[in-house]
């Protein structure tokens, strides 16, 4: 590759794209996109509604997910596709990034949208024609989690775990471990009638409760995350009558900036059928980081 730039994006492409728009647990937008139609006072506890949202939410298998999002100065990007999680998580995303620095380093690199394949070993990120031209004729770039887990210390084991292991009812799993959820009221999101549901949580403790990490990893990624001014995360979700999720909105404060997105969801039960482009067609990124100038 003549040019370092594409290189040096990489990374950061891969752990914003894969958390922003899988996670859903780094979100935004605002509470009230949709007009409220408030009713009655519910019968069932949220601790009891958001149990029955988690597993009927885990059990769906696959949806559509459309989300927007932000990270302070670093960027703002939306994306649509299709997620499965019955036996770890795959899926098919188109990515566009629309503004702050990442949109103006991927612009230097051809292309500000992308596919996203998520299969469970690997993420993969197609980057168009200029970047082809640069690595030999590949078009796209396979992230082995292993990898960025090694990479990224605590953090980067928690991207593994979540990407992994992770589907939308941890949205719901995020306020059933804040442990101060409440119900918020009834509202319309998209023409369906749901309800609204809100907490705080502790990011650190979150991750806790919620990956495989080990001590060591697990006090590592704290120190990270505090360090990047990372420590609550106000979430809210809409379920709908059927206890699935439809709408979900986080957000959290950075050193660098406010962070937040907003998830929707719906098609759930969709078939996915993501699979590994050709091996021919594609680049590693542990090879790409050898290349000479790639240290950023």
């Amino acid at each position: 590759m003549k040019s370092t730039t594409a290189r040096r994006v990489t990374l950061a492409i891969a752990l914003v794209s894969a958390l922003t728009t899988v996670a859903a647990c780094s979100s935004g937008g605002s509470a009230t996109d949709d007009k409220a139609a408030h009713k009655g006072v519910t019968r069932v506890s949220p601790l009891a509604a958001l149990q029955s949202a988690e597993k009927s939410t885990d059990g769906a298998d696959s949806a559509r997910i459309e989300s927007t999002a932000t990270m302070g100065t670093l960027m703002s990007m939306k994306s649509d596709g299709v997620m499965g999680w019955r036996d770890g998580l795959v899926g098919d995303v188109t990515i566009t990034y629309t503004g702050g620095t990442m949109a103006d380093t991927m612009r230097k690199a051809g292309t500000t949208s992308m596919e996203a394949r998520y299969l469970s070993d690997a993420y993969y990120a197609k980057m168009g024609e200029a970047f082809a031209r640069q690595a030999g004729g590949k078009h796209w770039i396979r992230y082995a989690y292993d990898d960025l887990s090694k990479l990224g210390g605590g953090s980067g084991a928690f991207l593994k775990d979540q990407m992994q292991n992770n589907s939308p009812n941890q949205t719901v799993k995020l306020l059933l471990a804040s442990g101060d959820v409440k119900k918020v009221g009834e509202e319309k999101v998209r023409g369906k009638q749901t309800t609204h549901y809100a907490g705080t949580l502790d990011v650190s403790d979150f991750a806790a409760r919620s990956s495989h990490l080990s001590a060591g990893q697990l006090a590592d990624m704290k120190k990270q995350f505090t360090a990047a001014g990372l420590t609550t995360e106000d979430v809210d979700i809409w379920v709908d009558s059927d206890d699935l999720l439809v709408k979900a909105i986080s957000k959290g404060d950075l050193s660098t900036g406010t962070m937040s997105s907003t998830s929707y969801y719906s098609d759930y039960g969709v078939k996915v059928s993501a699979q590994a482009p050709p091996a021919g067609d594609t680049a590693d990124f542990k090879d790409l980081l050898k290349t000479p100038g790639a240290a950023g």
